[in-house]
Formats: structure tokens, sequence, C-alpha cells
């Protein structure tokens, strides 16, 4: 479906019905292509994801020798040929991998690259990932030995690693501003020359960590590393991936059609969507706080820490207005530097619908006032903007299906769910024919 740079949101007219089969999840996706490039044996992913963000992770594998083929009709993608990894260098003259705003795929190259015994690679993205903090990862896999020049800021994409491969000791690391340096660090230190001590010197969203270690662990590393310490040791290891590996649907994803009938009315079965707690994606927690959205005191309104689940605090905001009583959300200040500060955009676009905002380093309270029609919502070429305001604009304000909310760039959404809208049609149109 090619969607218009200017796309007003048709509302829903009638109560949502049915059923959301779900993409791959993002975050499990790249990891399980960067565990399976760590193996020797080939694997075979199942429901992964196809947009992007993954297409920008696979092509990097194959740009560094590695097969990658992927089938998006079936949902799969065969990983083989390790052994050639790294064999396309030739001398000084650099290998050039392209990230586009892909964070988890710009982190993790980083890291796999330093595992290299040979070669020059240069990695870059657009140049909004030029803004996204690297330094950590930069500077821990320095201490190990790996020779990493910044060709622009320091701490910042353009970046070269050059091989030699990943040495032993102890390092710091401050995963603060994102859990990816921390994960990425932990999946190749399997592949270093002796021991890595890990010691953590900020903050960290474990959910995403504890999702790595376990997916390291299907992978056939586990690394003993219980989450929520501070200081750890990882051991070379060997990675014995299995045949065939299933990616769990996407629980970020599912928060956008788990707060649909929160707004148009009417409900929604997502098959295969693992309940909170029962798969590897803390997001899945988001169902948790749907939960709580209408068992809220209407005057005193909720509050909500998203520290642990920050990709879906967006959701929440956006449908913010339609709730009785305030909505404060905290523990959000690290998702400054995501693909834009997201604390910050979406107090504007809340405010140019006509709510009272509350905007603070580390949270948005929200309080509810008459929507304001007519408005063009800015994405910041962000797919969680897009999504988000997405769901708001499905709610019937006008009450006869008039489109109020116009989306700019609403494409972005490609990044991880590039038929997001096609769907969200699609259950505009069923739910008509339906009621």
């Amino acid at each position: 479906m090619s969607l218009p740079d200017l796309l007003p949101v048709p509302p829903f007219t009638h109560p949502v019905r049915g059923e959301v089969r779900l993409p791959g999840s993002k975050s499990l996706t790249n990891r399980a292509l960067l565990l399976a490039a760590l193996g020797r044996a080939p694997v075979r992913l199942e429901g992964a994801l196809f947009s992007d963000d993954t297409a920008l992770m696979a092509a990097a594998l194959r740009t560094l020798g590695i097969t990658v083929t992927a089938d998006a009709s079936r949902g799969t993608v065969h990983v083989e040929g390790q052994h050639r990894a790294f064999t396309a260098s030739a001398g000084d003259e650099p290998v050039h991998l392209f990230v586009g705003l892909a964070g988890t795929a710009a982190r993790f190259l980083t890291a796999y690259c330093a595992t290299a015994p040979r070669g020059v690679y240069r990695i870059d993205g657009v140049p909004q990932m030029r803004k996204r903090p690297m330094r950590p990862l930069i500077e821990a896999l320095r201490a190990l030995g790996v020779p990493v020049r910044c060709l622009g800021e320091e701490g910042f994409f353009p970046l070269e690693v050059h091989g030699g491969g990943l040495g032993s000791g102890a390092v710091d690391l401050d995963p603060s501003e994102s859990s990816q340096l921390l994960s990425a660090l932990l999946m190749i230190a399997p592949r270093a020359a002796g021991e890595i001590a890990i010691r953590l010197t900020g903050s960290v969203r474990w959910t995403f960590v504890d999702m790595t270690l376990r997916l390291m662990a299907e992978f056939g590393v586990h690394t003993g590393v219980t989450p929520g310490t501070e200081q750890f040791v990882l051991k070379p290891a060997a990675y014995a991936p299995p045949a065939v590996y299933l990616v769990e649907p996407d629980a970020t994803a599912a928060s956008y059609f788990q707060a649909l009938p929160r707004v148009v009315g009417g409900s929604l079965h997502l098959p295969g969507l693992r309940p909170p707690g029962a798969g590897l994606q803390g997001d899945s927690a988001f169902a948790e706080v749907m939960a709580r959205v209408d068992a809220a005191d209407p005057v005193r309104g909720r509050v909500e820490d998203f520290h642990e689940i920050s990709d879906t605090f967006l959701t929440l905001a956006a449908i913010a207005p339609l709730l009785r009583g305030p909505t404060r959300i905290t523990g959000i200040a690290h998702t400054r530097k995501q693909e834009t500060d997201r604390v910050a955009g979406m107090a504007a676009e809340l405010r140019r619908l006509g709510q009272e905002v509350i905007e603070e380093e580390d949270a948005l309270t929200i309080t509810p006032r008459p929507l304001r029609s007519g408005q063009t919502i800015e994405t910041y070429g962000d797919h969680r903007f897009a999504m988000s305001f997405g769901i708001l604009g499905s709610h019937n304000l006008h009450g006869d299906g008039r489109p109020w909310l116009t989306l700019r760039d609403p494409g972005c959404c490609a990044k991880t769910f590039p038929h997001f809208f096609e769907l969200l049609d699609t259950l505009r149109q069923s739910s008509s024919r339906t009621s």
C-alpha cells in the first residue's frame, strides 16, 4: 500500500471486530540475525519481521559475506555460510555498511565487526542516526583492544571498526541512554579471546537486556548473568543455534491494537501474542497498562512508569485525550535520544490538538481538553508517532466518519510495520460490514 505524504486518517464508525496477525518482533528478529551470524550452523528464522530495520540488518550481513535468504511471503529468513564472514575485506580498503535509522542494526553490527579477524568496516546511517548515542559501546570495544575510529564527532557515527579480534579484560559501560549498547556487547562477548568483566556505571532497562540474555540461551550460550546485577563476567563460548527459531509476534506493535478498542469500541483478538511474563518481550506489559486505564480515578487520573517499556509510551500518550482525568507518564528521559526527541515531540503534537501538557525531563502530564480538529500531526520521521496518532485519528470525533486528523509522512512506519495503515483500513472496513 503506497501512502501519500499527507494522510487524513478515516475514523471508525463502528466498533472494531476481528483479529490482527501481528508482524514478528523487530527486537527479536535483529537479535536472532546477529546470533545466527555468530554461530556456525545454518539457522531458519520463522515468523521474522520484514521491515526497513530488519532489511538493513540482513543486507549488512550479506555485505560481510554471510548468506541471508529471505522469503517475505513465508515469513522466513535462512542464515548460513557463517564461515565466510569478514572474508570480503581486502587489505585496508574499508567495507561500507549502511544502517539507516535502525538503532539495533547500528549497535549490533558495530559490535559484530569488532569480532572480525581482519579488515576495516565503515558504518554509517542517515543524518538522524548520527545523533544517536554510541560512545559507551565504542569505549568498551576500545578497552577490549578493538581500534574504533570516529570519522565525525567523537562518540557518534560514522565510524570505522578495525578487525583483529575481540580481546579480554574489564570494561565499564553506561547503558542508561540505550540498553542496546549493553545487549550488543553481551552478544559478542562469547567470541572474545578470554573473559570479559563488565561493570555497569548507569541504569539500564533490564527488560530488553533480559530478552537478549534469554535469546542467547536459546542459541546455546548460558551466561549466568542475573538481571539487576551491576557487575558480571562472561566467558568465551560457542553458539549452538537451533536449526529453526520461531520469532514471537511484536509486543510493541501489539500496543496499538490493544489501545484501538479503547478508542473506537469493540474488541480484537491478537493470535500468537504472549501474555505478560510468558514470552521474551517486556513490552507485553502494556496489556496491563491498558487494563488499568479505566480503573483510574476520573479526577486524579493515572500515573504509569514506562522506564522498562518506553517504546509503548507514545501509544498511551496519544490516546490520553480520550481518557478520564489526567495521565502522567514517567521514566521516559532516555527516549529523547531515540529516532527523535519523543518527549518533546509528543508534547508539541498533543498541544497542537488542544491538550494541556506539562513536559518535564523524564515525564509528561496530559490533561484532556476538547480535541482540536483539522490539524496535521508531524511524525518527525518516527514510526511510533505515525502509528500512535493513527490510532487516535481512528476516533470518530465528529460522529459522522469525517477525518479530523492528518498525518505527515505516514510511510515512516515502514521502519518496523510497513503494512500498519493497510491493516488499520482493513479493520475499519470489516468492522463496518459486520456491525
